[in-house]
């Protein structure tokens, strides 16, 4: 079973199923899926919202290891993404010499803002946290206790491991981030890191009409 977790936002929600539905059109493996809703995990998550989150998940999602029970593998997903192949290729890269592997991007944001008005905060290793493969048993130092504490770099920066050798290297097109690289067809999951096609302001932008597509067939009943 492929264990995934998705970070859910009210403000976003179709997003959720729109990329659900994307992993479950191309999987040929058995998927679980689990959005990181906080309504659901307020018995271990109690940390208050800041200003500056821009998402409901920003911080819980490193909640998972534990609601995994530290056992296994997981892997968190933003919900503003869309998977374009087999999250099975995926799985098949898990390297169990990692507590967890991501997609290491080097850049600058182009852009100040993005959705909603939300500043853009440059910082190291920004946007590994997005896409994260968890070793679930060598995650034990994300404890409730932990995440709830923890500064917001912290966690994004990865603090919490012994070594940033224990953080593995995952191919870029995991995570092909939409308006700060140019668009390539090999992308296997893309993400709308600055704004989501159902945003006004993004509707034409990269992947939107493959985003679409998918939105078209998931609220369509066949009859």
């Amino acid at each position: 079973m492929i264990n995934i977790f998705i970070g859910y936002d009210d403000r976003e929600k179709i997003a959720y199923h729109v990329l659900s539905e994307s992993i479950l059109r191309h999987s040929s493996k058995p998927v679980s899926i689990t959005p990181v809703k906080l309504s659901t995990i307020k018995d271990d998550f109690v940390r208050a919202k800041v200003p500056n989150q821009s998402t409901d998940f920003a911080f819980s999602r490193f909640i998972i290891p534990h609601l995994s029970n530290y056992q296994g593998w997981s892997l968190f997903m933003d919900c503003d993404m869309l998977m374009r192949t087999d999250i099975a290729e995926l799985w098949s890269l898990r390297d169990d010499n990692y507590a967890v592997q991501v997609c290491k991007h080097d850049y600058q944001p182009k852009e100040t803002t993005k959705f909603l008005g939300q500043q853009q905060q440059p910082y190291a290793k920004k946007n590994w946290s997005s896409f994260m493969l968890f070793n679930n048993k060598k995650c034990t130092s994300l404890t409730p206790n932990y995440v709830n504490r923890a500064t917001g770099l912290e966690l994004h920066q990865f603090k919490w491991l012994e070594s940033d050798d224990l953080i593995g290297d995952l191919p870029l097109e995991w995570n092909w981030l939409v308006g700060e690289y140019k668009h390539k067809q090999e992308a296997k999951n893309v993400h709308y890191t600055l704004g989501g096609p159902y945003f006004q302001n993004y509707m034409t932008c990269d992947y939107a009409d493959e985003w679409f597509n998918v939105y078209a067939s998931t609220v369509k009943i066949e009859l």
